[in-house]
């Protein structure tokens, strides 16, 4: 029997495309890829931003706090990780018999947390991005001038310490919570997220040492809208996690059953449609579209709900954002 999907495009099954296992997981590695390509352009813009300003204000033996808090915010994100790591891993340890609850509300609370976090920097960024450079240039002036009424020169180093180690581990632990919201591809994630690095690290040197010239406006831009569909992939995902510990629920104790639509959905409602046959989300487009668009080829009605809510409150926001404000007089 054709599926509701297959019914209103008038598609009949057809074979899914086969393709290389590596394919599959430079695929699963895409959004870690530009999540950590954006996020590590904004922490690249920081950094050049400053030491520009020291070599401008002939200060270069400052550099190196620049050079301190840059590893000192990669450590600090590692070190995330591994706590977030062997906390979960514990927890699934300690608690056997609840490994089917505990497993999707770990992976719901990351993906929360991601989704917050995610959405919150990339209106606010956009909103900040008019004034950025001017709020760095006057920390550190504030800095340098105190310096040279009398103050330590450690002083200025230790804000220049603190605003790069606060800029690149704001951005690593958010590369971190993204990386834990697909605990089974974790380690393809973590690939995803050194090239994306490595790239940040290229475009920040071609941009301050290099002189490449880049549209910074039109990157972040195009960088922010497949940033927004990459978090609505996260909002459909967080859907399903609740079910699942919902239903998890349900499985352990009989009374919560009551709490089920029925054997396929506890909160999110009637099946929308079936596509698992036509574009399957774990083949080649399907994974893709996945990956970048938060397509699934089962979609649920609370699912479909909450990624157009998604979409209309924090999309709007960050559209809004991108309009030129009025010149202040």
């Amino acid at each position: 029997m054709l599926t509701w999907c297959q019914r209103c495009l008038n598609l009949t099954a057809v074979p899914p495309l086969a393709l290389p296992q590596g394919f599959m997981d430079v695929t699963a590695a895409l959004p870690t890829f530009f999540v950590t390509l954006r996020e590590g352009v904004e922490a690249a813009l920081v950094v050049g931003i400053v030491l520009a300003c020291l070599g401008k204000a002939q200060q270069t033996h400052l550099n190196r706090w620049v050079y301190f808090g840059i590893g000192a915010g990669l450590l600090g994100s590692v070190l995330v990780g591994v706590i977030i790591s062997v906390s979960v891993a514990q927890v699934q340890q300690g608690l056997p018999s609840l490994e089917p609850i505990i497993e999707p509300l770990f992976d719901s609370l990351f993906c929360a947390i991601a989704i917050i976090m995610l959405s919150w920097m990339l209106v606010w960024m956009t909103r900040q991005s008019r004034v950025l450079k001017a709020e760095i240039e006057g920390s550190l002036t504030q800095a340098l001038t105190q310096a040279e009424d009398g103050a330590t020169t450690d002083a200025a180093g230790w804000t220049i310490f603190s605003l790069i180690c606060i800029a690149v581990l704001r951005e690593g632990i958010e590369t971190v919570l993204f990386i834990f919201t697909s605990v089974q591809q974790s380690g393809v994630a973590a690939a995803g997220a050194i090239a994306g690095l490595l790239g940040a690290t290229l475009i920040g040197l071609g941009l301050f040492r290099w002189g490449v010239r880049i549209n910074l406006r039109r990157f972040f831009q195009v960088m922010g809208v497949l940033l927004l569909l990459i978090i609505g992939g996260l909002v459909v995902s967080l859907c399903r996690n609740l079910d699942a510990a919902l239903y998890g629920v349900s499985s352990i104790n009989p009374v919560g059953g009551d709490l089920c639509i029925s054997r396929d959905s506890c909160l999110l409602g009637p099946l929308l449609w079936d596509a698992s046959n036509v574009l399957s989300d774990r083949r080649f487009p399907g994974i893709v579209l996945k990956t970048l668009l938060g397509y699934r080829d089962h979609l649920y009605v609370g699912q479909l709900l909450a990624y157009l809510l998604f979409l209309l409150t924090v999309g709007g926001n960050y559209f809004r954002s991108l309009r030129p404000t009025a010149p202040t007089p």
